[in-house]
């Protein structure tokens, strides 16, 4: 071959299918993270934080994908989403590299840099108000959605609460995980949509039936069942009930308060040299507890993202301080509650019996 044919090939540009931006997304690391009591137990952590802008360019790239093939998105059609972070950083991926505009709708607690983040992508963003009197923010965000679309013409929105797109997304991820581990016995995940737990423990179940799937949810959330509060951790728990949430696959369900997962990511940080915000803090302080009681299984979290989002918030020792998120190492264990509702919990809790709170057949172990 000559010179010039190589070279040619080299700069040659990618089919517009497979941008080389959307080649950026997968084949995230897997590492060990030790307990520092005990060095010879763990987990093993998924950095989604490697990814572009997080786990959620997984399920933007392929919900749009998805949604382009059925002819559901029109070319250049406008994409309309609420989000509170991670999912618009993956949309304004999946929107450059199809050529569509995206508008996002956002609240009041969106951090300062996601919002000038995703403006230097090309987004617009919308920004509610108030609160919606039942449904908290995320309600108010999503009828806010519904208003957009009524007015932009061809406009299309993956709803990720409920499309199944977002569940088959991770697939992609669990198969990383088959390649990178001879085996794993529990699969520890944060739940807002319900999306990456459903997905990847679908896929890992047909490799390993006895998989114990482990929900990390934030104190104020309805998810599980619990009353809806004012919440401040971000990417995880919810005011609405997302039909994509799996509750029959949960094997039990831990919720954590924001002064635990500060605690776990400045942990994370100061001894692993990984952390990330919310949702890798409540996920790593559960994961490293179950590790350090089934010391012979392996059991691995997935962390969402990186810990670049949150300077000003959980890595901040003013705002945390002013919110009383110092200084307050989380208990050796978490309390346990028989029944989701038995009653409401405020530190960290754990349920092994997981049911639907809309009314469906739960699961429990």
């Amino acid at each position: 071959m000559s010179s010039q044919t190589t070279i040619a090939r080299r700069n040659s540009a990618p089919s517009s299918a497979y941008s080389s931006l959307g080649l950026a997304v997968g084949n995230t690391p897997l590492t060990f993270v030790p307990n520092p009591s005990d060095p010879g137990t763990g987990f093993w952590a998924k950095l989604e934080g490697f990814n572009p802008g997080g786990i959620k360019d997984r399920p933007a790239l392929h919900m749009i994908r998805r949604a382009r093939a059925r002819g559901e998105l029109r070319p250049g059609a406008t994409i309309v989403e609420s989000t509170s972070g991670t999912l618009g950083l993956g949309l304004a991926l999946a929107g450059i590299v199809y050529s569509h505009p995206v508008v996002l709708v956002g609240d009041p607690g969106m951090e300062p840099l996601m919002r000038r983040l995703l403006a230097s992508y090309g987004v617009r963003l919308e920004i509610v108000a108030e609160p919606h009197p039942t449904g908290g923010w995320q309600q108010a965000r999503r009828d806010h959605v519904t208003r957009l679309l009524e007015r932009i013409p061809h406009a299309w929105c993956p709803d990720q609460y409920g499309n199944p797109d977002n569940v088959d997304a991770y697939g992609g991820l669990a198969h990383e995980l088959l390649a990178q581990l001879p085996h794993i016995d529990a699969l520890v995940c944060s739940v807002g949509t319900g999306g990456h737990s459903a997905g990847i423990s679908k896929v890992l179940r047909r490799h390993f039936p006895e998989l114990d799937l482990v929900g990390v949810d934030t104190v104020g959330s309805t998810i599980f069942g619990q009353p809806a509060r004012p919440r401040l951790m971000r990417g995880l728990g919810s005011s609405i009930h997302p039909r994509n949430v799996a509750y029959d696959s949960f094997s039990e369900v831990h919720w954590v308060n924001a002064a635990e997962a500060v605690w776990s990511c400045r942990a994370l940080a100061a001894g692993h040299y990984v952390s990330g915000g919310w949702s890798t803090g409540a996920v790593a302080l559960v994961a490293r507890w179950l590790a350090a009681i089934r010391p012979a299984d392996t059991v691995v979290a997935i962390f969402p993202d990186g810990p670049w989002r949150y300077w000003d918030t959980v890595f901040d020792d003013g705002f945390c301080a002013a919110r009383g998120l110092l200084d307050a190492p989380p208990a050796d264990r978490p309390d346990r509650i028989a029944l989701p509702a038995e009653r409401e919990v405020a530190r960290w809790t754990r349920c092994t019996t997981v049911t639907d709170p809309l009314g469906t057949a739960g699961h429990g172990r």
